[in-house]
């Protein structure tokens, strides 16, 4: 027999001969009805785990991860409200049934058993993956919750106050819910959940509400590696701003107890906590693995013979509740229940094509209530000086800061966050003046996190914020891109649209500057924003095309709820001339109600001898080229890029027209760079192109720092060459 089958016959045999293992007496409010309740949702989640091993070796499932041994979840749910969002761990299906039982018309083991089939039916998947989650349970999916949930956890619990002061159109969490949010022990010691807790601590540190309730689910062991006795403790039980909570969590009654308590302290202090509950783990980590590859035969049957559901067994006798016999009964009724359910989720269709596959890549649109913009007098009272200027030439940083200022007065709902983008207004001052426009609500100097800082947009997106985060630099990216890649982007693919966390990111990055920084303040690597499927990247190359560029992005998210990054090149921040001294890369700000929409492109000149295409710097240095190439008789149009990802590639196909040959400039890398996408869309149009980009090389510092990427010389020489 497999682990599996000996916990089940020595449960059977247990619970006949009366053979419990030791533990309290039942203690608290917990009334007999609600214990079987209870104890029926963690049967339900344990022949869902039996059922889900029989259909991966009958062939009809296709992953297994249980919940065996974490039963005592039921409890919490029981705990909590259905309202109060849950980010869940994956061995968490106790505590979706029993916050099923709590919302009438659910039928857990059905939806459960069509995400093991992996059936189109899944009501939260759809089919793409064995996940937990449902809308009207207010738990999204998470697919591999190494961590990466907590600090969105974080976010949403932070947007929950934010929402009674400054009320979206979309919130989706009412005003007195608490946000849970549960993992192992192992996952505690990722930098990714250690940034989360001080998150969560330093802003309750300051007061600052955040109703947040952690949920350690302490089985002793990661996979093989085994978590040092005691740590977790010692790790939270004296953190500062984090109130520490623990309970035994094979213990039902003990367990809603304490969960009560934790859940009545955050609601009420609107304080973050930290729950940390003792599991066990039944049958090994996921799928075939045995544990007895790496543990001591020993040490496997003591976890098994603390089965929770024998703990719960000897609970509710003692407590009068239910007696063995009915409890053995109930299991029973159970086991051969979700076996017929499961008969006919394997029947329902499964998912054949790319493009069935893909449907949910891609949010659905929301209506969001008509702006007409802002008045005239509050861009008076907003702009104040900065209004006269408007109608003078800018630099690209003075033309953002206006068109955020602009769509913050439209659109109260937006938020900024990152580190220093309040009084100091961002390295570059592009966010200068907006806190003392909106105020700290709306424009949030945040910790040097830049995890905590997506973790916090992607939060305050699920309860309807339209989140403006920034980056301070490209490269600062690479600390935190799973946010975007595995949290972002893949919450509409895993819940087919029903749960959504559009955003703005706003990122400098790029290269050329001067006198600052090296590859970490000049990072040209786009190729992490490109690979992320949905994600929408958008870059400018003057002023007048960021602020219009940025009004779309905006109704990209709010409207479309897209995750959209706005690459702003820090160079071009302050550029003022095309040649020395002319000021022709100053721009007149555009009307508020201006945009260049999602895959529209810039042309400049009509040429047919060469077209160049590029962005954002290249696009600044191929127009410095471009009248020296007509002089020597290559006549040219530039066509600047603007959007990234996805590549507008009717557009840019049209743009080059008839023109004769085709050069690429690309900024970005060789390898993994914007070029490569370009090269194949043009040979695979039947069109022959070049390119000239950057070196596979990281960006130095002082005299050099334009070394390996194009110049307008370099510009120049392939151009020449191109047109031959």
């Amino acid at each position: 027999m497999d682990r599996a089958e000996i916990v089940e016959a020595n449960f059977r045999a247990r619970v006949t001969a009366r053979n419990f293992p030791d533990g309290n007496a039942p203690h608290g409010s917990l009334t007999a009805t609600e214990a079987v309740s209870l104890f029926r949702a963690q049967v339900l989640s344990r022949a869902l785990d039996l059922e889900s091993r029989a259909m991966q070796k009958a062939g009809q499932g296709f992953y297994t991860i249980g919940s065996s041994g974490h039963e005592g979840m039921a409890a919490v749910a029981h705990a909590l409200r259905p309202t109060d969002p849950a980010f869940l761990h994956y061995r968490d299906g106790a505590f979706q049934i029993a916050r099923a039982q709590q919302v009438p018309g659910q039928t857990p083991a059905w939806d459960m058993l069509l995400s093991f089939a992996c059936s189109m039916d899944d009501p939260i998947s759809g089919g793409r993956h064995k996940v937990l989650g449902s809308k009207a349970l207010n738990i999204p999916p998470q697919t591999s919750t190494i961590a990466s949930h907590l600090p969105k956890a974080v976010g949403a619990a932070y947007s929950i106050g934010l929402a009674k002061r400054h009320p979206p159109e979309h919130a989706q969490y009412p005003g007195d819910a608490i946000v849970m949010c549960s993992f192992g022990d192992a996952t505690a010691n990722h930098s990714t959940a250690q940034g989360a807790f001080n998150t969560a601590a330093w802003t309750s540190y300051q007061s600052i509400p955040l109703p947040l309730l952690f949920v350690c689910e302490d089985n002793g062991i990661g996979i093989s590696v085994k978590t040092p006795r005691g740590w977790i403790a010692a790790n939270f039980e004296n953190r500062p701003g984090l109130k520490y909570f623990a309970a035994d969590g094979l213990d039902l009654f003990e367990t809603y107890r304490v969960a009560q308590d934790a859940a009545a302290y955050v609601r009420t202090r609107k304080k973050p906590a930290f729950l940390h509950l003792r599991t066990v783990r039944l049958y090994g980590h996921a799928g075939a693995d045995v544990p007895t590859t790496y543990l001591a035969k020993s040490e496997v049957e003591r976890d098994e013979a603390n089965d929770p559901l024998l703990h719960s067994v000897r609970l509710l006798g003692a407590a009068g509740a239910l007696s063995p016999e009915d409890a053995l009964s109930i299991y029973d009724e159970t086991r051969l229940r979700v076996t017929r359910v499961a008969s006919e989720a394997v029947m329902r269709p499964r998912l054949q094509t790319a493009a069935q596959v893909m449907t949910s890549l891609i949010p659905p649109k929301r209506t969001c209530a008509p702006t007409n913009g802002p008045s005239e007098e509050d861009r008076a009272r907003a702009f104040g000086g900065d209004l006269k200027a408007q109608s003078e030439p800018q630099p690209m940083s003075r033309l953002i800061n206006w068109a955020l200022t602009d769509l913050m007065l439209a659109h109260p709902e937006i938020a900024l966050m990152g580190e220093d983008v309040g009084k100091k207004g961002g390295v570059y001052g592009v966010t200068q003046k907006l806190v003392t426009r909106f105020g700290p609500d709306r424009v949030i100097d945040t910790l040097l996190d830049e995890q905590s800082i997506l973790g916090l947009a992607i939060g305050m997106a699920q309860n309807g914020f339209t989140p403006i985060p920034e980056i301070q630099f490209l490269a600062y990216l690479h600390n935190a891109e799973d946010q975007l890649r595995g949290e972002a982007a893949t919450l509409p693919f895993f819940s087919q649209g029903q749960f959504t966390n559009p955003m703005v990111l706003r990122i400098a990055g790029l290269g050329y500057q001067k006198g600052f920084g090296g590859h970490f303040h000049n990072d040209n690597s786009v190729a992490v924003l490109r690979d992320i499927p949905g994600l929408i990247l958008a870059c400018p190359s003057n002023g007048a095309d960021a602020a219009k560029m940025l009004r779309e992005c905006v109704r990209l998210a709010r409207e479309e709820q897209r995750v959209v990054v706005f690459l702003e090149p820090i160079a071009l921040y302050p550029a003022r001339d095309l040649a020395p001294g002319d000021g022709a890369w100053m721009y007149r700000y555009p009307a508020p109600d201006e945009r260049i929409p999602l895959g529209e492109v810039g042309v400049h000149g009509t040429g047919r001898d060469l077209a160049i295409v590029t962005f954002a710097n290249g696009y600044h240095l191929s127009r410095q080229a471009q009248p020296v190439l007509k002089a020597e008789g290559i006549d040219t149009r530039i066509i600047d890029l603007r959007w990234l990802n996805p590549l507008p590639k009717e557009a840019l196909l049209d743009a080059v027209g008839d023109v004769k040959r085709i050069l690429i400039v690309d900024e970005t890398r060789a390898t993994g760079g914007v070029s490569e996408a370009l090269m194949t869309l043009f040979a695979e149009a039947g069109r022959k192109a070049t390119r000239h980009a950057a070196e596979d090389s990281f960006i130095a510092t002082g005299p050099a720092y334009g070394a390996t990427m194009p110049s307008v010389e370099s510009i120049l020489e392939a151009a020449r060459a191109a047109a031959q």
